[in-house]
């Protein structure tokens, strides 16, 4: 079953927190409001989403599409071999 999160609102009553990012990436914790939510349909066995974006829609889309980058120990090499290595998973 696919879950509906609607993410779309400019926050203005937190316009502090909300000026730079968006109300569901505001985080709590260490992770965003969304991730928060997401997590907790997942625990019912809800993994598919569908996110209903709106006001600064990049930021909610450049964290999940670089999600295990954001949640993994990295180091970047950027010597002639480039390599990436990562330490480990934080999820």
């Amino acid at each position: 079953m696919k879950v509906v999160i609607l993410a779309g609102g400019f926050g203005t009553r937190i316009s502090e927190e909300s000026q730079f990012k968006p109300k569901p990436m505001i985080e709590i914790g260490g992770k965003p409001i969304l991730w928060h939510i997401m997590k907790w349909y997942s625990k019912f066995g809800h993994n598919e989403f569908i996110i209903c974006c709106g006001y600064k829609q990049q930021v909610i889309k450049n964290y999940f599409a670089n999600y295990y980058m954001y949640n993994s120990d990295m180091t970047f090499d950027f010597s002639a071999n480039g390599k990436v290595t990562v330490h480990s998973d934080h999820t």
